[in-house]
């Protein structure tokens, strides 16, 4: 399995937080400008990077029940081919999981939404309910749940930040879903597609 590492996450940035709060919107029309490594590292950090203490969410028990995985369209760029890989958080790094780009079988598994077959970066959000469930039960689909939401506004406003347009995805139907990741124990909650942009006024 081909792992690669990334660039140093970056702890200050251009704008600040509260402007990413009001700069936020949910952005389905991307252009085909390719993503550099830098800014799929910063994304896959906000998502479920470590900071100087523990991981960059919150997670019920400290348990982090979440694999991300990101599938690639970027055309090759900055020396990472297209494919699926999953976020190796304590090394900050991506280990290729298939060769092949998911993005158009995730086009009609996410009911043949555009933003899904354009996004340069899909990041996908796979939670192990039993990891959680083993300490609190049945609640822990809940926290879980939680969980996800936290992971998918850092990315928004990560994507924010770095002036690139996301937009979360749960509308998708589970089956295909399944079938297109094959992932073992795992099920995908969420989804956030992110690409660049022509404007921060084009949000549909």
């Amino acid at each position: 399995m081909e792992t690669i590492s990334l660039p140093e996450p970056k702890t200050k940035g251009k704008i600040s937080v509260e402007e990413s709060l009001f700069k936020r919107r949910s952005h389905r029309k991307f252009i085909s400008e390719n993503l550099k490594i830098d800014e799929i590292s910063q994304l896959l950090w906000a998502a479920y990077g470590r900071n100087k203490y523990c991981k960059v969410v919150p997670s019920a028990g400290a348990i982090h029940p979440y694999e991300i995985y990101v599938n690639l369209s970027n055309g090759n760029s900055d020396g990472l081919s297209d494919g699926l890989y999953i976020y190796e958080s304590s090394m900050h790094a991506i280990s290729k999981v298939a060769d092949e780009n998911k993005s158009e079988l995730l086009y009609y598994a996410c009911l043949q939404q555009d933003c899904v077959r354009n996004a340069k970066a899909i990041i996908i959000l796979a939670v192990n309910y039993e990891k959680i469930k083993a300490r609190y039960g049945n609640r822990g689909i809940m926290y879980a749940h939680f969980e996800a939401g936290h992971i998918a506004q850092n990315v928004c406003l990560q994507a924010e930040a770095l002036n690139l347009g996301s937009v979360c995805i749960g509308a998708f139907n589970e089956k295909e879903i399944d079938n297109t990741l094959n992932l073992q124990n795992l099920k995908v909650i969420y989804m956030i597609c992110v690409g660049k942009i022509y404007s921060h006024f084009d949000i549909f």
